[in-house]
């Protein structure tokens, strides 16, 4: 028997539509990105996590020439986050990316491995953590949780 799997996300039509906090996380990932350290792939990315006391946290790709050795904006931006802050919720993640000098419109979600830590910090908080992505202009993507962009998501549930 075959059965349908759907996501849902909303689809913000720009940056002028996100609301005061949105805008504050998109311009911090938007300023962290330009930090990246990305010489061998050229492509930046940028993270901000608001978390339930009012902090920001904010993390860039740090890239290794013995590949993959390196870490994603979002992971290094929620490593940051636990190991500092591990009592505190993290309530909106908010990450964009794109090649260094192209303008792209395309959202750029997390990667695989970047899903599974941010679905690890979901589970250890339980609540859901609301996912913003986007690139350097045009529609941005919103998840209210990580688990619509990893269905059949593996937690220690099943341990």
């Amino acid at each position: 028997m075959q059965k349908e799997l759907t996501i849902n996300f909303e689809s913000i039509e720009s940056y002028d539509h996100l609301d005061k906090t949105e805008k504050i996380l998109f311009d911090k990932a938007m300023q962290i990105r330009d930090l990246a350290y990305a010489p061998y792939s050229d492509f930046t990315v940028g993270c901000a996590i608001l978390l339930e006391n009012g902090e920001i946290v904010t993390g860039s790709n740090q890239e290794n020439a013995a590949y993959p050795s390196g870490l994603c904006a979002e992971r290094t931006t929620i490593f940051y986050t636990g190991a500092n802050f591990p009592e505190v919720k993290i309530k909106k993640l908010f990450v964009i990316g794109a090649p260094r000098k192209a303008i792209s419109s395309v959202p750029i979600p997390p990667c695989g491995a970047c899903r599974q830590s941010i679905l690890e910090y979901e589970s250890k908080q339980k609540e859901e953590i609301e996912i913003y992505f986007a690139s350097l202009g045009g529609e941005i993507y919103k998840t209210k949780s990580i688990r619509e962009l990893l269905p059949f998501s593996f937690d220690a549930s099943y341990l």
